[in-house]
Order: structure tokens, then sequence, then C-alpha cells
């Protein structure tokens, strides 16, 4: 009977496609986002990426043969953006600053690229007091240098509705980057990513929004995009783990400097765990460079107790592109998705459990993408 029940709820609302995911690929000026050539003969040489408030990066192989004649324009490095857009949903699903290009006696030219998260560990933060300012206006106010002559950034940060004192100094040298990091990294502190979307139904550029929210994506108790085994999974990997820095009943965050002088966040304690008899184990860490407020230091000790307290579960599922959830329709960077495990060696009864995507990869040319989905208390 429990069996029973078990496969009656992995019924999957969202049936398998058999659609490959191709990408189109377009070569587009990184200030405004128009498109400059599109891009038949580019190729990624392995898989694309991507992760919550993280810089992934990438490979191609560009064909010169039948290349557009434009082709050298619209893949200048660090004047141009490289997007993928999904050839069946009609979605762009990645983008990349084109960084390095190599090319000489050979047919090809290869390329390799940043998504926009890179750009912000290349501008600075200057001088930003924040007091008592809603989590969303902070990151607005430290995405200010990066929104001026700099790509198509749009600004998505409705209010959170949490208030936070943040303060940084130009002499500093924070870059956008590590600061945002930083008010992401707090207890309570808010996601943030970048996406790319079409720039208006003429479909003649893209623009970059930067997503800001209490939490990124979707968390549906219930979600509709199901991956399951079998079927479009592959294989998966369950990794639990209590190694250190994943697993702490103490967390303490310090800054930095030596002796007496140096700033440290108050010890905390998952006071019900070891009540329950769970041994001490004790993780002090520095959160970021240049934090001088005693409350931002204890906002990651919190945060990294909230995480580490019964160490890490982290699902890395591989799965048929073609057959699983499509990336961008069905679900995204922060949702939540379905695992459902009919038997495994791993799992002989099954399982079925609701995880965060908090990256991906995706691999058009081997039909395989892989999203890497963590177990949330």
């Amino acid at each position: 009977m429990e069996n029973a029940i078990l496969l009656e709820s992995m019924a999957r609302p969202i049936g398998p496609e058999q659609h490959p995911v191709e990408l189109a690929w377009f070569g587009c000026d990184l200030r405004t986002g128009q498109i400059i050539e599109d891009l038949p003969g580019l190729r990624p040489t392995g898989g694309l990426s991507r992760r919550l408030g993280q810089a992934t990066s990438a490979s191609f192989e560009l064909d010169l043969g039948g290349a557009p004649r434009g082709w050298q324009e619209a893949t200048d490095q660090g004047r141009t953006l490289l997007v993928g857009v999904d050839t069946h949903t009609d979605l762009p699903v990645w983008a990349g600053i084109v960084l390095p290009r190599e090319g000489g006696s050979a047919n090809t030219v290869t390329l390799g690229a940043a998504t926009p998260e890179a750009y912000l560990d290349r501008r600075y933060t200057g001088t930003q007091v924040l007091i008592q300012q809603d989590q969303a206006t902070v990151l607005a106010a430290l995405m200010t240098a990066p929104l001026t002559q700099g790509p198509p950034f749009v600004m998505d940060a409705p209010p959170t509705g949490v208030l936070i004192d943040f303060q940084v100094l130009d002499s500093d040298d924070r870059t956008a980057l590590s600061a945002m990091q930083e008010v992401m990294g707090q207890d309570g502190g808010p996601e943030w990513t970048i996406d790319v979307e079409w720039a208006s139904a003429a479909k003649t550029g893209f623009v970059l929004p930067v997503r800001v929210r209490k939490a990124i994506g979707t968390q549906a108790p219930q979600p509709e995009a199901v991956f399951d085994f079998p079927g479009c999974v592959t294989s998966y990997t369950l990794a639990e783990s209590y190694e250190a820095g994943k697993g702490a009943t103490v967390t303490t965050a310090r800054g930095e400097g030596e002796g007496d002088s140096r700033l440290s966040s108050p010890s905390k304690i998952a006071s019900d765990l070891e009540a329950a008899g769970w041994p001490r184990y004790v993780h002090r860490f520095t959160p970021a460079s240049g934090i001088t407020d005693p409350a931002q230091l204890d906002a990651h000790a919190a945060k990294a107790l909230a995480l580490m307290a019964t160490g890490a579960k982290v699902w890395t599922v591989e799965a048929a592109a073609s057959q699983a959830p499509r990336i961008g329709r069905d679900w995204g960077l922060g949702d939540t998705v379905r695992i459902c495990v009919e038997h495994s060696p791993r799992h002989p009864d099954g399982a079925e459990v609701v995880a965060r995507a908090w990256s991906w990869e995706l691999d058009p040319a081997a039909d395989r993408v892989r999203p890497i989905l963590v177990e949330e208390d």
C-alpha cells in the first residue's frame, strides 16, 4: 500500500517532450544589448552553468567557415555579450561577457565568456552609508557604479520589507560583487541574481535584469517540475556531509586583524541539537574582507549556523535535457523542484523530496542538464 501511494505521488504533471535543447547564439553590444550578428557557427566546448549570486564561465569555439562578416565586432573582448536562446521556447537561457579571444592559422577562434555577475567584480562601490534601509535599497545602492557606463542592467528589486544597516568606504576597495555577496550572506539576507531577457517584443536585443528578492525563484511545496528516476534522470547522487565547513553546531564570524583588536561575533549555538545529544562542532570563519560592523559579523554567524547545523544534503541530478523539465520555462535558478526516485540501490524503497536549484549546468550537445539541488529545512 505504501509503495502504491508513493508511485501515485510520483505522477509527472510535466510530461517528457523529446525536444532536444538547441541554442541560437547572438553576439551583442555589451553596452546596449543590441544584437550585432547571429552566430550560427558558435558552439560551447563544454557545459553552461549558472549560480545564485556568483559568476560562472564557459568556453566557446567559432567556426570561421561561413561566419558572418561582422563576427569580429560581435565577439570583441570586453565589448560584447554572447546570448544563447532556446530555439524551442524562444527564451534566452544564458549570457556571458566575452573576455579572452584567440585565433590564428586555424579555421576556428576560441572564446571565453563569464556571466554578467563577473562584471560586478570590475566595478567598485565607492562610499555607501546606508542606515535602516530596505535590503533591496542597499543592493540597488551597491549597483550604482555598474549601472553607469556598464552593460544593459535593469534593476528588478522590489522592497523586501527587511531593514538593515550597511556601510562601506571607497578606501576599502570593495567591488560591487564582493559587497553584494556579503549582504546576501547575512542571516535573513536577500538573494540576487542577474538574468537575461529580450529587451522588447521586436527581439533585436537583450537586457540583464538584476533580480533582488528575499528568495529568488518560486518555492512551491509541490512544484510541477519533476526529475524522476527511472525517467528523465539518467543518474543521481545524494551527498550528505558534516565535514569541516559543511556542518557545525557552533559558528563564530571573525573580522580581519590580530589579537584583541580583531572583531568577532558572539558564538551562535544550535542548543536544540546539542540538547538532543549532538557533539559540539565549532566553525570559525571570516566572511568577507573589510567588515568593520559587529552587527554584520553577527548576521553572518547566524546565517552560517542555519545552513550548517544539520549538515549539507545536496542532490546532483543528471538528466536528458530533451526529456527533463525545460530550463527557463518549467524551472529556473532558485526554484524548487521535485526529485522522485522509484527505486535505486541508495533508495530501494523509493524517495520523494523537494529541493531547491542553487545552480545548474547545461550541455546541449550532450543532451544533458545537471541541476544542483539543495534540501532546505
